[in-house]
């Protein structure tokens, strides 16, 4: 293999490394009736052990393990964890957060997690997981979407890269 091929490469697998780590937490957006700070997102993979010395990457496994003292509880807190900070312009009344998405082994199903929020404030967080037989049964998310709806006017969304 030529210099030139390997540099070819090592640029690729930087590009792919990169591709998988901005999605990670997404940047703020704005829509008609209000704003998606930022959807923090963490992935608890089986048979994965952190190789790392950075504080807030233990402390974010160990948040998600508290509590969990048999193997099947412990299963069961594997998979994704989801958290949006949201804010809209209008707090009256009531908003649905709606969290969708795909996962790797059941194609192209869209799945719904919804939240209503009566108590709407300034910053507001809702947090969404797929996990335990979900995640066993039908694998990753590899597509999401976030909206912000009031009734069926959608105030606000955010959606991964891969979503369509």
């Amino acid at each position: 293999m030529t210099t030139e091929s390997r540099l070819s490469c090592l640029r690729l697998g930087c590009l792919a490394i990169l591709a998988l780590l901005l999605p990670a937490c997404s940047s703020a957006v704005n829509g008609p009736g209000g704003r998606i700070g930022k959807v923090k997102y963490y992935h608890m993979m089986p048979n994965y052990m952190l190789n790392t010395k950075d504080p807030a990457v233990i402390f974010e496994q160990k948040f998600h393990m508290y509590g969990a003292v048999t193997k099947q509880e412990i299963t069961d807190r594997f998979g994704h964890y989801y958290t949006v900070f949201w804010k809209v312009n209008d707090r009256t009344g009531p908003v649905t957060v709606r969290f969708e998405y795909q996962q790797a082994q059941s194609g192209l199903a869209k799945r719904v997690q919804e939240q209503v929020v009566d108590d709407i404030r300034r910053g507001n967080v809702s947090k969404f997981q797929v996990t335990g037989p979900e995640y066993g049964k039908s694998g990753r998310v590899t597509a999401w979407r976030v909206s912000v709806l009031r009734g069926k006017e959608e105030l606000v969304s955010q959606q991964s890269a891969l979503w369509n």
